[in-house]
């Protein structure tokens, strides 16, 4: 099940139709879909959990906390809208876009693809292509 919580005044006007395609993400990467839990929260918000669960002083767009057990996903997702906002003008893509990026990155790190080195970087990137490219065509 996925879920979406807010802690800011952002709201999707769209969560059945990211829900049903996070869904398809999944299955798409042979996992199981446990409960994954998307918070979206304010920089604010985001840099205090940063700090405290992660030692790091620095803002970031999200940040995810995987609980998966085998194959079934797991997960909470805290995702500041003020970053994704900020990175979407930096990129010069819509702001859903990056969103929708941010949104499936989280569920590619719990199927398990990494971005700490160039190579791994590059995989996730492409798997978030791919899996962004299952959204369009659903629509």
């Amino acid at each position: 099940m996925i879920n979406f919580n807010y802690e800011t005044e952002f709201n999707f006007e769209n969560e059945e139709a990211i829900t049903n395609w996070l869904s398809a993400v999944i299955l798409s990467e042979n996992k199981k879909e446990g409960e994954i839990n998307y918070i979206f929260c304010d920089d604010d918000y985001l840099h205090k959990i940063n700090l405290e669960h992660l030692g790091h002083d620095t803002l970031t767009d999200i940040i995810s906390f995987d609980y998966t057990v085998g194959n079934e996903l797991h997960g909470d997702v805290f995702v500041s809208v003020e970053r994704v906002l900020d990175n979407a003008l930096d990129f010069n893509v819509s702001f859903n876009e990056e969103l929708n990026r941010v949104l499936v990155h989280g569920v590619l790190h719990y199927c398990g693809y990494k971005d700490k080195t160039d190579t791994d970087a590059f995989l996730m990137r492409s798997k978030e292509e791919e899996k962004l490219a299952m959204f369009h065509v659903e629509q």
